[in-house]
């Protein structure tokens, strides 16, 4: 954790909050697959609508995910990369039901919601460590994601 005194923070929450972020990390892994495996699969009249929704949403996972990453590397930890790890540690699951557009909007959902629990957790951690950085990230990532599950949920008419 050689960051953690030159980024102003210390070295015992620099590691509890690299903990929390590869757990964060291997969740929205999994939620990224599952997602490309809807894009990929989908079938039926949603294939139009929700075919390039999925793309538009893996495309964001991924990028969240190298920022969590780097947020990671920042903090002078190593980002967790094999999936077997992933699967170990990850709330989400992996998902058999791709090509049926209600399961895998409810998925997306489902999975929103376990990351979206998981960077409020971050919040207060990240609060009272004074990590600024990250605490901003995840806010971010909430302002949107709350948006996105408006929208899924309006597509199921909830």
């Amino acid at each position: 954790m050689k960051n953690a005194s030159i980024i102003g923070l210390k070295e015992v929450d620099c590691k509890n909050i690299s903990e929390k972020l590869n757990i964060l990390l291997a969740n929205y892994s999994v939620f990224y697959q599952n997602t490309r495996g809807s894009h990929w699969n989908i079938k039926g009249d949603q294939f139009f609508t929700l075919h390039p929704k999925f793309e538009e949403l893996y495309n964001s996972l991924v990028l969240k995910i190298d920022e969590i990453a780097e947020r990671i590397l920042t903090l002078g930890a190593t980002p967790a990369h094999n999936y077997s790890d992933y699967l170990k540690v990850a709330t989400i699951k992996e998902s058999k039901e791709v090509s049926d557009g209600t399961k895998s909007v409810e998925q997306i959902l489902s999975s929103f919601k376990v990351v979206i629990d998981l960077q409020r957790e971050l919040l207060d951690i990240t609060d009272k460590a004074g990590d600024e950085g990250t605490n901003s990230q995840m806010s971010d990532y909430i302002t949107e994601q709350e948006k996105e599950v408006w929208m899924y949920n309006s597509y199921l008419g909830k």
